[in-house]
């Protein structure tokens, strides 16, 4: 007999039962839920028992897809062909035996097509289309001048031009410009070397469609596990199958992978999922996927992120707190003391790589939100992302260095823990002064800008969820933001508006795992229908899609239309899984003990059993009566528990048996429900002649004005007159649409800028580079690697007093604006004295002619000369381990204050 089978325990599964009514346990108006199905209009998923599903599910992606296509051109997979939100259009309708084609388009000149479309039709399948592009202007242009001038003034060197690609809205057309290479078929070329360039393309290919199963019966032996039985054989047969997902998700060698679709081990992947349910479920797999994702020197790997990953993006740190759960399930002392040194050297990289002191907050990119284009506005270069200082990634740190706190309070190192405990405030304190937005009830996205920052006021579910979680969001206002933040007809979207013209994936889109905290925040503040709705919308597409995908379409539901997916992903079956064992039964992992705190909402009321439950060196089977969330009595073997937890040191097996008070929770919190809106498009801001100017923006009712981050005036027209500065100072404009949703404000203007600047070339010395590149200024540039100019020189002298920005003028064509590892770090120094982290992201693939801008470093600096010096230090080394480079043309210094 299995070990840990139901039939070894003291407590008899129920029967599966018939619905007890027609009524559902919970409805919305796009779908409901029973105790034995879901139905959402014609489809239907069905528990034929606690092992077996069937769903009538299809998706509608490829019956009613518009013809109306949108589309544009790239140069090397970047948007440089013309201004966001100015696309090409063809209408892809049959004309009579002629082939669909596309006139032949004018790199940079919009063409939009005329041609009505009748009432009720949609793109017909596998419509084949000739797309035609006339790049003869560029190449005149790279003879002439031996550069191309794009649209946004950046420059294009005809030694850098390598693929001409097309992006669009219907696939296999995608706006994932930074992917498109990756999609041969989506690069045009020039057989007959004409200079017009062409590629053909297959719209609604049926053969390509996406579908899902319409059966699931359970194969793989998970009696190891425990097994759940309860009132609602749907949910119990999702239990179950989470718990062969679970299963199939460990490679051989012992790690987790990521999903069907995605092999390999990610850090972020399988830190929230052990935190989710696999620290419980599976702890040894767990301790072996998250020693794979650490450095020789023994830091945690931030294996993904914008412009080289670490430190455009800084959220490994959920790593630390993945391993210290592992340590609350498990009890193993050897874990903890394996795991403290990496938890805490990495750390210390990154106070000294990422923590802003002005703001207490960490700088970075959102946390899981790696796709720039999909959460923030397409002028943020992967530099501005790593001067951003996001929600979700905060509440990471600010958990992190709790965590090292206990385990080093755990450990007898008194003087880390006092620091990390420091450190955590701060951040606390800095989310609340400057990421919460009072008149909406709930934290914003991020603070972004240049020299100056700006608060996106975007609800971002994630970080919202972890904020209530962790504790940084206490009290009432934990209770506010559950409240207040923006839930949609299916769940609760990543971010709330959506992103006008961008596609679905993280814009547009619910995240299961995302799904499952933002229940269990629910369950903490006791909001029922908060926690209700997050179980359902966990089911629901579980149940209908009869697998744990990785995202779907907000606005519709739909798994098909998001930019990619993935079955059986590991961290929504472990999102599915940990609503049961930390929301229904309520499992709180203490040091020292297990602490029950169950929540059953009162559609779900009735008993529920989860037998052969491995905690540390005990099994137990549990038992819940009831509903609601305070506890009449809770026995252990038939005596009190008290204080309802069970003791780290318990052994052997035992039954739990909590009775519920059956009552609803004291206050009745509700949900605000939002419908699918998408803010207003980033206005493009331009100045001249003491006016800023921009094109109206589709939807504006009005226009803000920003000086240096903060609202300095409203406009209802698209031009705004500066008052005479005599200082510096940065402007940006943000459109308001009549719902009073904003845009994400423009790209900073700096206005004045030049007399408030001083030049220092950087290639006038004898460390200039010898090599070929175009596009620098003055005598030339110099190479800046792990063994070229590991300590460099810069004395600069100024003339008066102030509040300095220093940064550099640099190129790094190591790799992509998206991926790869290869983000070159430095550290500037004024003599012994640190001023901050030099971050010069990856630009583009071999593109070493592109250049722009590090990040700001702001510093105080008196009249006179100073000696500055920019080094490689231990701190500095990023993800690759090798390849740490980049050219640099000058450092200049802005007086901004």
């Amino acid at each position: 007999m299995p070990k840990n089978s139901p039939s070894t325990s003291s407590i008899t599964p129920p029967p599966v039962a018939a619905p007890a009514s027609a009524a559902p346990l919970w409805h919305s108006a796009a779908y409901a839920v029973y105790p034995d199905s879901v139905v959402q209009g014609p489809h239907v998923a069905r528990a034929v028992s606690r092992r077996e599903l069937t769903s009538s599910y299809r998706s509608p992606a490829n019956a009613f897809q518009s013809p109306r296509i949108s589309f544009k051109f790239s140069l090397n997979g970047k948007d440089n062909e013309m201004p966001p939100g100015q696309d090409h259009v063809i209408m892809a309708l049959p004309r009579a035996g002629q082939p669909l084609e596309t006139p032949v388009i004018v790199f940079g000149q919009q063409y939009v097509d005329q041609t009505p479309v009748p009432a009720d039709t949609y793109l017909a399948p596998n419509t084949p289309l000739r797309i035609r592009l006339d790049l003869r202007p560029m190449l005149a242009a790279f003879r002439q001048q031996g550069f191309y001038q794009l649209y946004n003034g950046q420059k294009l060197y005809q030694a850098d031009f390598k693929h001409v690609l097309v992006a669009g809205n219907t696939a296999p057309l995608s706006w994932d410009f930074d992917n498109l290479i990756h999609k041969p078929g989506l690069e045009l070329t020039d057989p007959d070397g004409n200079g017009i360039y062409e590629t053909t393309v297959v719209l609604n290919a049926h053969s390509d469609a996406e579908t899902t199963a319409a059966h699931w019966q359970q194969t793989l032996d998970t009696t190891e596990f425990p097994q759940l039985t309860s009132d609602y054989p749907l949910l119990d047969a999702l239990y179950n199958l989470a718990l062969e997902e679970a299963k199939r998700a460990v490679e051989p060698d012992g790690t987790f992978r990521t999903g069907k679709e995605w092999a390999g081990v990610w850090t972020r992947d399988i830190s929230y999922s052990i935190i989710l349910a696999q620290a419980a479920l599976q702890p040894e797999v767990a301790k072996t996927s998250l020693l794979r994702k650490v450095t020789p020197r023994g830091r945690i790997i931030q294996d993904t992120g914008t412009g080289g990953a670490y430190p455009c993006s800084t959220d490994r740190m959920i790593w630390a707190v993945a391993a210290w759960e592992i340590y609350l399930t498990t009890g193993d002392e050897a874990w903890l003391r394996q795991v403290y040194p990496i938890i805490k050297n990495s750390l210390e990289d990154d106070v000294l790589n990422a923590y802003n002191p002005q703001t207490g907050l960490v700088r970075g990119e959102s946390s899981f939100l790696d796709w720039r284009e999909q959460t923030y506005p397409k002028w943020m270069q992967p530099v501005d992302i790593y001067q951003s200082e996001s929600l979700g990634t905060n509440a990471v740190h600010f958990q992190a260095n709790q965590v090292l706190a206990q385990m080093a309070t755990t450990l007898g190192d008194a003087v880390v823990a006092q620091a990390a405990q420091q450190r955590a405030a701060r951040i606390k304190n800095g989310i609340n002064q400057y990421l919460w937005l009072a008149e909406q009830g709930y934290y914003g996205q991020f603070r972004y800008g240049r020299v100056y920052q700006h608060l996106s006021p975007k609800a971002e579910a994630l970080g919202e969820a972890l904020t209530v979680l962790f504790g940084v969001a206490a009290g009432r206002r934990a209770q506010t933001v559950v409240t207040h933040t923006p839930v949609m007809d299916y769940g609760i979207p990543c971010i709330y508006p959506q992103i006008s013209g961008i596609p679905p994936y993280h814009n547009n889109a619910v995240w299961p795992f995302v799904q499952s905290y933002w229940g269990l925040a629910a369950a903490k503040v006791g909001n029922e229908d908060s926690f209700l709705a997050s179980l359902m919308a966990v089911a629901r597409p579980a149940a209908l899609f009869l697998t744990n995908k990785e995202n779907f379409v907000a606005s519709n539901g739909d798994f098909a239309g998001t930019q990619i997916n993935s079955s059986n992903m590991l961290w929504s079956l472990s999102g599915s899984l940990g609503l049961v064992y930390k929301g229904l039964f309520g499992m709180d992992f203490q040091p020292d003990r297990l602490v029950f705190q169950p929540f059953v909402p009162q559609a779900l009321q009735g008993t529920r059993r989860l037998t052969g439950f491995r905690y540390r060196r005990a099994v137990l089977d549990i038992e819940v009566q009831g509903f609601g969330n305070r506890i009449d009595s809770i026995t252990l073997d038939g005596q009190q528990l008290p204080a309802a937890a069970v003791p780290a040191t318990l052994t052997g097996t035992h039954t739990v048996q909590i009775k519920l008070v059956n009552s609803l929770p004291e206050v009745s919190y509700k949900v605000t429900h939002a419908p699918p809106h998408a803010a207003p498009m980033t206005p493009e801001v331009h100045y001249a002649a003491g006016r800023l100017t921009w094109a109206p923006v589709e939807g504006a009712k009005a226009y803000q004005v920003l000086r240096n981050g903060q609202f300095a005036a409203r406009t209802t027209s698209p031009e705004f007159a500066l008052p005479s500065a005599p200082t510096y100072a940065e402007y940006q404009v943000v459109a308001v649409d009549s719902r009073n949703y904003e845009s994400f404000a423009s790209e900073p203007l700096a206005v004045p800028a030049r007399k408030f600047q001083r030049i220092y070339d950087l290639g006038t010395g004898r460390s200039k580079s010898s090599k070929s590149y175009k596009g620098y200024t003055g005598a030339g540039f110099v190479e800046i690697s792990s063994t070229q100019n590991k300590t460099l020189a810069v004395p600069v002298t100024v003339p008066e007093a102030g509040l300095y920005a220093i940064d550099f003028r640099y190129a790094n064509g190591n790799g992509p604006l998206n991926t790869s590892n290869k983000c070159a770090i430095r550290t500037l120094r004024r003599g012994r004295q640190q001023l901050g982290t030099v971050v010069l992201p990856q630009r583009a693939v071999d593109e070493w002619s592109d250049w722009g801008f590090s990040n700001p470093i702001l510093v105080r600096l008196e009249t006179g000369l100073h000696p500055l010096t920019l080094t490689f230090e231990a701190a500095n080394e990023n993800m690759n381990g090798e390849v740490n480079q980049a050219m640099l043309d000058y450092l200049r210094l802005t007086k901004i204050d």
